[in-house]
């Protein structure tokens, strides 16, 4: 045993097997000495019943001084029952935040979500957030690697806005999950982009060739229907893809929609799109006002 200094540290020299140095003075900090000549300072302490083993740091990046008191501090915290070898295995077995995003897909949107909002999630994790940040442990992730996923879709605000969505998801899960834990959110106070909403309106023009193109559209009926009913009736495009015989109510002029993006609501319609519905051709056992080729599919 010998005190670890800097003189006795660079004195130690490669004897091509590797070898421990243990201070006299701190007991349980020692230095490691590879066969290559590599010096490595660590911490050595009993818990569990188990020798454990912290590697505290190189020297050279780290001086005798600066291990000293680092190791002072893991065998204080051993001594107050606490574990920095079971603490170190917890880290490495951390999950990523790709095989977070995996588990996230997989558990929560899936059976939470519909299946539009499973899509964006998807297309979410698999362009940004896993390319971004996937390699690193989820218990790492900062709000600064998040500010710079974000601020790096700065000229797509929108999307921007959506990935910082996700992820606030995400790690919320992670606490909830007890994957973090502690108790922090690395979107916290992370500012949306401002989104300026665009409104769009066909002029005259515009839709008088647009109903020519409509009329002359044999070869599938069913899109340029699907087309009538959306300048008809100011839905949404998967309400009208998913619109069923049911909702459709004739008597009362409206469209009962049970499970739209805001929820259960009612759309009144007018007399031209009751006329569009009145005459498709319903499909036996196909629910769906806008069929497929596939039988009883959209």
């Amino acid at each position: 045993m010998v005190k670890i200094t800097k003189r006795s540290v660079e004195a130690a020299a490669k004897t091509g097997k590797e070898y421990f140095l243990w201070d006299e003075e701190l007991r349980g900090f020692g230095l490691r000495v590879h066969p290559a000549g590599r010096k490595i300072y660590l911490a050595q302490f009993r818990a569990g019943g188990r020798i454990r083993r912290v590697n505290i740091g190189p020297h050279g990046p780290i001086t005798p001084d600066q291990a000293r008191t680092k190791a002072m501090k893991h065998l204080s915290d051993v001594r107050l029952g606490s574990d920095p070898g079971a603490q170190r295995d917890r880290l490495r077995a951390a999950a990523t935040m790709k095989e977070f995003a995996k588990r996230f897909l997989a558990e929560h949107a899936a059976s939470h979500c519909k299946p539009s909002t499973q899509y964006e999630y998807r297309r979410c994790v698999d362009l940004f957030i896993t390319p971004k940040l996937g390699t690193l442990k989820v218990i790492d992730v900062t709000r600064a690697d998040v500010v710079e996923l974000h601020q790096g879709l700065e000229e797509t605000p929108y999307q921007a806005n959506r990935v910082l969505g996700v992820l606030s998801i995400m790690f919320t899960l992670a606490d909830t999950w007890s994957v973090r834990t502690d108790g922090i959110t690395p979107c916290w106070k992370v500012k949306r982009y401002k989104e300026v909403k665009r409104e769009r309106y066909l002029t005259p023009d515009e839709l008088a060739r647009l109903g020519k193109v409509l009329r002359e559209a044999d070869g599938e009926p069913e899109a340029a229907t699907c087309i009538r009913l959306l300048l008809l009736t100011g839905c949404r495009l998967g309400e009208i893809q998913t619109l069923k015989w049911e909702y459709v109510d004739f008597r009362a002029g409206v469209l009962r929609l049970p499970d739209s993006k805001t929820g259960a609501k009612v759309v009144p319609i007018g007399k031209a799109a009751l006329d569009v519905l009145s005459d498709i051709s319903r499909i036996e056992g196909n629910p769906y006002v806008i069929t497929g080729k596939v039988d009883g599919s959209i």
